[in-house]
C-alpha cells in the first residue's frame, strides 16, 4: 500500500464514485460544484492548495483519496474517501494485510501529513470533520480513536463535528 500524488485516471475514477449532490456533500462539504465537470472537480478539490493523494494497492489499484493540510496548528485530514468496491474490505497482503483499507489510509495520510506539515504526530495532533449523520465515517473515527473536541470557531455547517486524535 502507497500514499502517491494524484493523477488524471485517479481523478476520473473518484469523480464516479458521487452520483448525487448529497453522497458529496457528505464527502467534500459546501462550496463543490454538483453537477460538476472534470475542471471543476479538479478546481474544487484545491489540489494546488492541499497535499492530496491516492492510496494504491500492491497490484497498483486505486482503492482511496484523502487530503491533509495545516489547520489550527494540527495535521487536519479531509477528502478522506475509500472506493465503492474497496469499502469495508480488508487488505489482503504486505505490511497491512488483515487491516480494513479505510484505516490504512488514515493512518498512513496521518503520518505523511504530520511529517510533511511539520506537525508531531502525538495525540490531539490529527483533526478532521465529519457530518453527524456520515454514521460509517464517523463510527470509522471513532474506532480509530478520534474524540469530538470544540472547535474554536463557528463551523458553518449543520451537524458537523470536529474531531481529533
Amino acid at each position: 500500500m502507497n500514499l502517491l500524488s494524484v493523477d488524471r485516471e485517479h481523478l476520473q475514477q473518484m469523480m464516479t464514485w458521487f452520483t448525487d449532490e448529497s453522497s458529496l456533500l457528505a464527502w467534500a462539504g459546501p462550496g463543490f460544484s454538483y453537477p460538476f465537470t472534470d475542471e471543476s472537480f479538479k478546481k474544487d478539490l484545491n489540489l494546488t492548495g492541499l497535499r492530496s493523494f491516492s492510496l494504491v494497492n500492491s497490484v497498483g489499484e486505486f482503492v482511496g483519496f484523502g487530503q491533509c493540510y495545516l489547520r489550527n496548528g494540527k495535521c487536519h485530514l479531509g477528502r478522506l474517501v475509500i472506493g465503492p468496491e474497496f469499502r469495508g474490505q480488508h487488505c489482503r497482503s504486505g505490511l497491512f494485510s488483515g487491516q480494513k483499507y479505510s484505516h490504512i489510509l488514515i493512518t498512513l495520510l496521518s503520518e505523511l501529513g504530520c511529517h510533511h506539515l511539520q506537525v508531531s504526530n502525538v495525540p490531539g495532533n490529527v483533526s478532521l470533520f465529519v457530518l453527524s449523520h456520515n454514521l460509517p465515517a464517523l463510527n470509522l473515527y471513532l474506532h480509530l480513536g478520534f474524540v469530538e473536541a470544540q472547535y474554536p470557531e463557528p463551523i458553518g455547517l449543520d451537524d458537523c463535528l470536529y474531531l481529533v486524535k
